[in-house]
């Protein structure tokens, strides 16, 4: 297949993000724009050579492990150039021992307080395609607090009112973000904390365009 057109979903983890469910939105998302699509339930798939000639992976994976030799060969595909793209934990909160992850995704969830809670997604860049005609707007999930690489390009933003945790009043955090880790692109969104939230149009059309900014499609 040519390369810019295939796409690797691998899916597993905590059940309570919903990743099967999720991994078929995105695959088909991704079909609509013209992807043959790869699903695996595991992440040995890593290890496999060929995810060197995809143009995206997305992981969906939250809090599970993964063994060094795929760790490594992702990492190495992503450096070559194969684009990496997903949203919440399913992406950063992934593999919590996998520091070499966290630095190629250019952030790490620690903390959602409050649980499930309302707030807003401020536009940090309305003029970058993944935001165009996209302006703020509420959301009802959990709001990520996370820790991230201050070499991110951030394109949107949630700040913390302290209801939950005082001592972060006020605080600004990223909620979607470019990243680059060597020749690959990485887009991340924090949106998304079960399948339902995908019928929100802006959480929606924000990771379908990052991830084709990933694919370089």
């Amino acid at each position: 297949m040519a390369k810019g057109k295939e796409a690797l979903i691998f899916y597993g983890g905590w059940a309570g993000h919903e990743p099967e469910a999720g991994a078929q939105i995105v695959a088909d998302m991704l079909r609509r724009n013209g992807f043959e699509l790869l699903l695996e339930n595991s992440t040995e798939v890593l290890a496999d050579p060929l995810i060197h000639d995809l143009s995206l992976i997305v992981p969906i994976f939250t809090m599970s492990t993964i063994e060094k030799e795929e760790l490594d060969n992702l990492c190495r595909a992503v450096r070559g150039g194969v684009g990496l793209g997903g949203y919440h934990g399913g992406m950063c909160d992934a593999f919590r021992n996998a520091t070499e992850y966290q630095f190629m995704c250019g952030g790490q969830w620690v903390a959602h307080p409050g649980n499930i809670i309302d707030y807003r997604v401020d536009v940090a860049k309305p003029d970058d395609p993944v935001m165009a005609g996209i302006e703020a707007f509420p959301c009802r999930s959990e709001q990520y607090y996370m820790h991230v690489d201050p070499a991110i390009e951030v394109l949107a933003t949630t700040t913390f009112t302290g209801q939950h945790a005082p001592w972060i009043e006020g605080v600004v955090m990223p909620v979607v973000w470019k990243h680059r880790y060597g020749e690959g692109r990485v887009f991340f969104s924090s949106l998304g904390h079960v399948a339902e939230e995908f019928e929100v149009p802006e959480m929606r059309n924000i990771l379908e365009r990052g991830l084709l900014w990933a694919a370089r499609v």
